[in-house]
């Protein structure tokens, strides 16, 4: 991590306990990433051992989670941080939140692919869902990386490609309801198919969620629930 983002102290301890920390979010963020990716191969090329593989390896990610809020409850009783050591170790358990949420997503794409067919994929919106699925992945990466050097510009920049993580959404959701309306025998694969994209989508709003807790630890600003505009002034101090 970038230390000019939080505070140097006397106790050359508390220091490390703060880095520590860090790179073991950063740890769990790149866990988080392997986890996304094979997903995707489940479920875009029918994959069933990277499927498998996800379903069955999601624990690791909820005890690192356990073990990071442990180690942030012991800083805050510990050090009773301040200023903008507290907004870091709040920052950090909101993102850990976050990222095993995302984790979790994943976990249930992954549960989906299973149960699909080659022939359900065949009558998917498969590339157009690989498309969200590749957006949705560069948002983590961009979102941790942002958390990493704690850039508020790139969390800004990041947190708005959920605007497209949207729209593909929406569109993958309309070709598979009026696929529905002309197959109504194939719910079941379909309803698989909805729920794996609706995972892709909610992890694009993971993502934005970190970025926000960037901002909020760079500004001290709480940005959640605003625009992008006002998002975007708070982050380079920018008001017109």
């Amino acid at each position: 991590m970038d230390t000019k983002g939080f505070s140097q102290h006397i106790s050359r301890q508390y220091n490390e306990d703060l880095e520590q920390i860090i790179t073991r979010v950063m740890t769990m963020g790149g866990l988080v990433e392997q986890q996304l990716e094979a997903a995707l191969v489940a479920l875009v090329d029918g994959d069933q051992a990277k499927g498998e593989q996800v379903v069955t390896s999601d624990y690791r990610v909820n005890a690192m989670e356990v073990e990071l809020d442990e180690a942030c409850t012991t800083v805050l009783a510990r050090r009773q941080p301040a200023a903008s050591d507290l907004r870091l170790i709040l920052a950090v358990i909101k993102t850990i939140t976050d990222l095993e949420r995302i984790g979790d997503e994943a976990e249930r794409v992954g549960r989906m692919a299973l149960h699909l067919l080659d022939e359900d994929r065949q009558r998917s919106p498969m590339a157009e869902i690989a498309a969200l699925g590749e957006n949705v992945k560069g948002m983590v990466r961009g979102a941790l990386d942002a958390f990493t050097r704690m850039d508020a510009e790139q969390a800004v920049r990041v947190a708005q490609e959920d605007i497209k993580a949207d729209a593909q959404y929406d569109s993958i959701i309309r070709h598979l309801v009026k696929y529905l309306e002309e197959n109504p025998k194939s719910v079941p694969p379909v309803l698989d198919i909805v729920w794996a994209t609706r995972s892709l989508e909610r992890i694009g709003d993971r993502s934005r969620n970190i970025c926000e807790y960037v901002i909020y630890f760079v500004r001290g600003k709480d940005v959640r629930h605003t625009s992008f505009e006002q998002m975007a002034e708070e982050a380079t101090g920018d008001r017109h």
